[in-house]
């Protein structure tokens, strides 16, 4: 550990599944290796059980709800920052960070902590979008968050904004890599239809903009060309979108696609099912600051198509160019698809998105901020 020891607090809504819940974790993880003191306050979640398994402490509160009630957690958040003697205060999503910021902004200078934002997603431009701006230094998750920030808040002083790429672990997703044979085994014992198809699986929570249903029509078309294609859709219904959850079940039945597409649900073993693939698809109708589901499968060494845009495309364009599509661009992903079906592109084992220079560069800028 380099410097004194901090207490570092990470806000968000929940810990549920997500990118930001496991960035949250792994940042959280590394805090207590490093001997630094790791808090983390949300509404709980799933997550909750290995967020304590790794040592850092949790405080359930509401910090999530879009309510104006929330605002009364502003004073107690602020007793809260001097009684637990937090240093940096590391906000991830809007509503905590709002309640993070009036917090901060309402203390003195030299006794309130530093205050950190990370631009997870290329938000509406809003004034409720604009507290993610407000840290004393802004993490990008990528250059397409970076300029995403550049071009929509003009009055944000480049010298606040820091990029730190996500990253992805070598060890946990190596190029190469093959389910155990139990796994193989029980996988094909419950889908034996998947042994002799071509398998094209989109990873996410039932939720609109992830392009289900630019996917359900993808795999109707390359059936109607005759491909012997099946489709994972991997992920949950998400409570708040029921009423899409209900479009895509539509979609598939309006398709004719039922024999040809499974809905897992959410899966814990997605590495497996992403190394079993042909293709993964990443068809978000809006760009997306990153795309971690596209760098782990890459890193897998498995083919991936996706929509050439934001954090997507430029994964793709440093790592598998093969794979870019133009958005919405529905016969141009169909051809792209089946090109790389019919005829395989290996994907490189170059990796320079690594999780753990993502850590180092994260508590690097806890250091700094943290010895004022």
């Amino acid at each position: 550990m380099v410097g004194r020891p901090l207490t570092v607090l990470q806000m968000l809504p929940a810990l549920e599944s997500g990118g930001v819940e496991r960035g949250t974790l792994e940042v959280a993880g590394e805090l207590v290796r490093c001997g630094h003191r790791s808090l983390v306050m949300s509404s709980g979640g799933q997550l909750l059980a290995r967020l304590r398994a790794h040592g850092s402490e949790h405080f359930d509160w509401p910090v999530g709800r879009k309510s104006l009630l929330s605002l009364r957690l502003v004073r107690p958040l602020r007793r809260f920052f001097r009684e637990q003697n937090v240093d940096i205060v590391h906000a991830r999503s809007r509503m905590p960070a709002w309640l993070a910021y009036l917090a901060w902004r309402g203390m003195r200078p030299d006794r309130r902590p530093r205050f950190v934002t990370t631009v997870h997603g290329l938000y509406s431009v809003n004034r409720y979008s604009a507290v993610m701006t407000r840290g004393e230094r802004v993490i990008a998750v990528s250059e397409s968050a970076r300029r995403y920030l550049e071009s929509n808040y003009p009055k944000l002083e480049s010298a606040r904004v820091v990029t730190i790429y996500r990253g992805i672990d070598p060890a946990v997703f190596p190029h190469g890599y093959r389910p155990p044979g139990s796994w193989l085994e029980r996988w094909f014992g419950e889908h034996p239809y998947l042994l002799d198809r071509y398998v094209l699986t989109l990873a996410g929570r039932l939720s609109p903009l992830k392009g289900h249903g630019a996917f359900v029509a993808l795999i109707a078309a390359l059936v109607a060309r005759g491909l012997p294609v099946h489709g994972l859709i991997v992920g949950a219904e998400d409570p708040r979108h029921r009423a899409y959850a209900e479009r895509v079940y539509k979609a598939i039945e309006k398709h004719d696609v039922q024999q040809h597409i499974t809905l897992t649900g959410h899966r814990l073993d997605v590495r497996n099912i992403f190394a079993t693939s042909n293709l993964v698809l990443s068809l978000s109708r809006k760009p997306e600051s990153f795309g971690r589901t596209v760098l782990e499968a890459l890193s897998l060494g498995v083919q991936v198509v996706g929509y050439d845009h934001g954090g997507v495309g430029e994964l793709l364009a440093r790592l598998f160019p093969e794979g870019r599509v133009k958005p919405g661009d529905r016969q141009a992903l169909i051809a792209c698809c089946e090109a790389l079906l019919k005829r395989p592109q290996s994907v490189s084992d170059e990796q320079p998105f690594v999780l753990q220079r993502t850590l180092d560069e994260t508590l690097a800028l806890y250091g700094e901020l943290g010895g004022r």
